[in-house]
């Protein structure tokens, strides 16, 4: 990957009685950066940035946010232009390829990763050495470890053509595996997956049907599906992305790469959020439950939170999250669950929270999680699905961050600093002196 960075005049840093001359760079877009590599190395000093909030760890052209101003491009285009008018197979393609696709090669795109779909026969005794009250996640991030395994045939992270076959591995079996997982923890025969399908239809087939009577996918929830994959589908420098970011720094393959973004998704903060959101609504119950919530909300000595509120990155609403919400009341409409009481437990919120002078002050705008948990009880995937189905969706992402820090000649293995507030140095002494 070529450098697109554009050099401006330099930052000067006096620390220690010496003056240091940091170079100042800009991106596309967004606030410009100060080039801080040889900080050490000059003034025998490093920064402090607990949980990386100002530090950019790498140059990226994939994803792009604006927190403030509520703002999610992919490879340049608004989330919620593709939420309405792409398919995730070929928003796919644009986070691995950098443009969209013309129309030979979104066909020969989807093709290559629906003859991909398939797992090696003997791949499903993986599923057997689970208990059967495994969580799906716990299952996910075993299998999919695993798969460096059987398709070591696409692990050399040197060859770019065995890079683009693990992508598209990853991509295409991580739908058979989140089914499998599904299966197994429901106690039911796997399904295997149908060429002929689309891509969300082929997950929900593979999900839903059962031997003893046909399955029609419903092509509204297929879309719906859709949809939530494109809205999960990158999300730039989060933990998990940093997580895969910072595994394959070391030479990891591809597919152990991946499996540590799941096992970092997997954690209530990140891709259980949505999880929690839902869990809220259930306890809240009612309507005219709300107004005690509100109040055990604002008292500072209450351990009650307001969850799918707020956002790490996003200070405004969150671009992604009126797409969901549009997706939650179609895909309620359409299984007949209008009257949900979780719904209207979620209007309401919404609405008290957007007009609140707590809430507004604070911006805990809607995030995607408050509404997208809602959506997917609605299709009929168990809670312990969620974080799944986020990681079906943002493999893509992960992949597309890989494979960009793979061609980055600038990229080293990842190594952060500490500030080290331990004991100095001291002599050891012999245990019948201590």
């Amino acid at each position: 990957m070529d450098s697109k960075l554009t050099k401006k005049p330099s930052a000067t840093l006096t620390i220690n009685n010496k003056q240091l001359e940091l170079p100042v760079y800009a991106g596309s877009v967004g606030p410009d950066v100060v080039d801080i590599r040889k900080l050490y190395s000059d003034g025998k000093v490093f920064t402090y940035d607990p949980g990386f909030t100002s530090t950019g760890s790498c140059e990226s052209q994939i994803t792009y946010i604006d927190g403030d101003e509520g703002v999610l491009l992919y490879r340049g285009y608004p989330i919620d232009q593709l939420a309405e008018h792409s398919t995730f197979l070929e928003v796919c393609y644009l986070l691995a390829n950098g443009e969209l696709p013309n129309p030979e090669e979104l066909k020969r795109f989807v093709k290559d990763i629906t003859y991909h779909t398939m797992l090696h026969a003997q791949f499903d005794r993986f599923f057997e050495g689970f208990r059967r009250d495994a969580h799906p996640m716990a299952i996910m991030v075993g299998t999919v470890g695993a798969l460096s395994a059987f398709y070591h045939d696409s692990t050399d992270i040197d060859d770019p053509v065995q890079r683009t076959v693990a992508s598209h591995r990853l991509i295409a079996k991580m739908p058979t595996i989140a089914a499998r997982a599904f299966k197994y923890h429901a106690g039911q025969p796997f399904v295997s997956p149908r060429n002929e399908l689309d891509y969300p239809s082929n997950f929900l087939r593979m999900c839903f049907a059962v031997p003893a009577e046909d399955y029609k996918v419903n092509p509204l929830l297929a879309r719906a599906l859709d949809v939530f994959m494109i809205l999960h589908a990158d999300h730039e420098q989060n933990a998990s992305t940093s997580t895969v970011r910072l595994a394959g720094s070391s030479g990891a393959n591809p597919f152990a790469c991946i499996a540590s973004g799941i096992a970092c998704l997997w954690g209530p903060a990140h891709g259980g959020a949505n999880e929690a959101a839902l869990k809220m609504l259930e306890q809240i119950g009612a309507v005219d439950n709300i107004p005690d919530f509100i109040r055990r909300v604002k008292d500072p000595k209450s351990d009650v939170r307001l969850m799918g509120f707020g956002h790490r990155v996003y200070k405004n609403y969150d671009p992604r999250a009126k797409a969901m919400q549009k997706l939650c009341h179609q895909v309620l409409k359409e299984v007949g669950a209008t009257d949900n009481p979780m719904l209207k437990v979620a209007v309401e919120l919404e609405k008290i929270a957007l007009n609140d002078e707590y809430f507004v002050s604070r911006k805990l705008y809607p995030n995607i999680d408050f509404y997208s948990g809602i959506t997917l009880r609605a299709m009929g995937f168990p809670t312990s699905m969620f974080t799944v189905l986020f990681a079906v969706a943002r493999t893509v992402g992960w992949i597309a961050q890989w494979t960009e820090m793979m061609e980055d000649s600038s990229q080293k293995i990842g190594r952060p600093r500490q500030v080290y507030t331990g004991a100095p140095k001291r002599d050891y002494l012999a245990l019948d002196k201590r």
